[in-house]
C-alpha cells in the first residue's frame, strides 16, 4: 500500500494546483515520494502541453514591476481560477514580471525570451504549466518609462489574486494624487492618455455616427454642427483619461486633478484578466 495519505494528496495539490485524481496517481507511482510525484507530473503534463494548447485560459492575475526607471505590467493567464489563486501560479508570475522587468520588456515576445534561473521565460512557463497540469500563457507586457509611477493593482473577488492593474507614469511629487489617478483608471478604463492620441480615423467615425443619430432623431440641420461636435466631446470624455470626468469627483476632468496636484501624466497601462 502506498505511503501517503488524503492530507498529504491535498497538500500537494495544493502546493501545485494539480488535480485531485493526477496527484493521487502520482502519489501512488511514487510510493509516497513527494520530490519523485512532482517530477511524475512534471512529465506527463509536458505531454499533455500541447493537447492544452487549444483550451481557453480566461483566469489569471495582472502583477507589476518597477525597475530602473521603467514599470512593468503584464498578465499570466490560466484556465481556471483554482489555479489562478495557487502559489505556485503566483509564484510563477513573480519570476516572469521580475524577468521581464529587468529586461525591460514590452512585449509578450520580448519577455518569452527573456531569462531566469538559467531558462527562458518561455521554457519556465512550459515547465510550470506541465506540473500545473493547465494552459498557462503570458497574456500581454507592457513596459512605461517615466520620472515616477504609480502601480495599482485591484482584487475584484478576496480570493483571488488582482485582476486588474494598472501603471501611471507621472512627473510632479503628488504620489496620493497619483495613486488616486490610477484607482480612477481601474474604474473608468479609458483607452487614450489624450484626445489629441485618438485615432484620426476613430474620430471621423464617431463623428460620421453621431451625424447620422442626430439626423435620424429629427435634429434641425441648422443645429447640427453643435449637437455632432458635443456627442464627439462625449466621446473623448469615453476614450480620453485627461478628458475624462475624474471618478471621486464628476465636476472636474482628470486633467484638473492632476493640474490642481501638479503632476504632469506622461503615461499608462491597464490590463484586466480576460479582457
Amino acid at each position: 500500500m502506498a505511503n501517503f495519505t488524503i492530507a498529504d494528496i491535498k497538500a500537494l495539490r495544493e502546493q501545485l494546483g494539480t488535480g485531485m485524481v493526477d496527484t493521487k496517481k502520482a502519489l501512488e507511482e511514487a510510493d509516497g515520494d513527494v520530490e519523485k510525484a512532482v517530477e511524475i507530473l512534471r512529465l506527463k503534463g509536458a505531454k499533455g502541453n500541447a493537447k492544452r494548447a487549444d483550451r481557453s485560459t480566461s483566469e489569471g492575475l495582472v502583477t507589476a514591476r518597477e525597475v530602473g526607471g521603467k514599470a512593468t505590467l503584464l498578465e499570466l493567464a490560466c484556465e481556471t481560477d483554482f489555479v489562478a489563486k495557487n502559489e505556485r501560479f503566483i509564484s510563477l508570475a513573480d519570476k516572469v514580471v521580475d524577468a521581464a522587468a529587468e529586461a525591460g520588456a514590452d512585449s509578450v515576445h520580448a519577455a518569452l525570451a527573456a531569462h531566469i534561473d538559467g531558462k527562458s521565460v518561455d521554457e519556465l512557463i512550459s515547465d510550470e504549466a506541465a506540473i500545473i497540469g493547465e494552459k498557462v500563457e503570458l497574456r500581454r507586457v507592457r513596459t512605461l518609462s517615466g520620472d515616477h509611477f504609480e502601480i495599482y493593482l485591484h482584487k475584484t473577488s478576496k480570493d483571488l489574486p488582482p485582476q486588474v492593474g494598472v501603471i501611471l507614469a507621472y512627473s510632479g511629487d503628488d504620489a496620493d494624487a497619483a495613486r488616486s489617478i490610477a484607482q480612477h483608471i481601474s474604474f473608468a478604463n479609458p483607452t487614450y492618455l489624450s484626445r489629441d492620441d485618438v485615432p484620426e480615423a476613430d474620430v471621423d467615425k464617431e463623428r460620421e455616427i453621431v451625424t447620422e443619430i442626430s439626423r435620424n432623431e429629427g435634429k434641425p440641420d441648422a443645429a447640427l454642427p453643435k449637437i455632432v461636435e458635443g456627442r464627439v466631446n462625449a466621446f473623448f470624455k469615453q476614450v480620453s483619461l485627461l478628458d475624462q470626468d475624474y471618478a471621486r469627483d464628476n465636476k472636474m476632468s482628470v486633467a484638473q486633478v492632476a493640474k490642481a496636484a501638479g503632476i504632469t501624466i506622461t503615461d499608462f497601462a491597464r490590463f484586466k484578466v480576460g479582457a
